[in-house]
């Protein structure tokens, strides 16, 4: 069992949530991704996986884990606020779709990853949260400007 990242696996299923019930919810035309660049899509789900993957499972490469008792609290608590954060924009964006929550829905996750790869040492989970932020918040950004209002 100690490969698996409880609390990491923890993050990744929180995250999933609100996404699934907008999968859901808002079918067809809606979820069509508008970002024509193969590259950043590519990297996008590459860093998506990656970073999901990483942060659920202990792989044991260029991982270290929390340098102290007080690294993990500050990571516990800063990801209980951007989460907290993340479902909030999520009821927001429900509710009415903006580009501000849309755009606040592609950097908060990506935080939480890269925050978790620092504060835990590990550089595979860091450089796969580079890939998705760069990648998400391009296609957020291309999707979110053809279909939603400031």
């Amino acid at each position: 069992m100690n490969w698996i990242n409880v609390p990491g696996m923890s993050v990744v299923v929180l995250m999933l949530l609100p996404n699934i019930i907008y999968a859901f919810i808002c079918k067809g035309d809606e979820n069509q991704n508008r970002c024509h660049s193969f590259l950043m899509n590519l990297v996008e789900q590459i860093g998506r996986y990656g970073s999901m993957f990483l942060m659920a499972f202990n792989i044991g490469v260029l991982e270290s884990g929390f340098s102290s008792k007080a690294a993990f609290l500050s990571w516990l608590f800063t990801i209980a606020l951007l989460m907290l954060g993340y479902w909030v924009c999520w009821v927001l964006y429900f509710k009415k779709r903006r580009r501000g929550y849309a755009l606040a829905l592609a950097i908060l996750p990506s935080l939480m990853f890269l925050l978790s790869g620092i504060l835990q040492r590990h550089w595979l989970l860091s450089l796969s949260a580079v890939l998705f932020s760069a990648g998400h918040i391009h296609v957020t950004v291309c999707n979110a400007w053809d279909d939603a209002k400031s």
